[in-house]
């Protein structure tokens, strides 16, 4: 059975979730560890997540700007 990956929203739910037993201390200190290990897990998944996001948004404005410049140049060489 596989996995179903795990989508940017599920990860901070599952932070946050970590965070408010930590913070209501209510977590056991034999758990502890643990749930410290799963929200740096999830903390290095959203950031990735968020880097490989924001590199695909500047590769895609990137390619509208080439592809205005480009329409500015043929715009430009048909009024000469």
């Amino acid at each position: 059975m596989s996995r179903k990956e795990l989508s940017y929203q599920e990860a901070i739910i599952e932070l946050k979730a970590i965070v408010n037993l930590i913070e209501n201390e209510e977590v056991e200190v034999d758990d502890l560890l643990q749930k410290v290990n799963r929200a740096t897990e999830l903390i290095k998944f959203c950031k990735n997540k968020l880097h490989g996001t924001q590199k695909e948004i500047n590769g895609a404005l990137e390619e509208l700007n080439d592809l205005s410049i480009g329409t500015v140049d043929e715009d430009e060489a048909d009024v000469n």
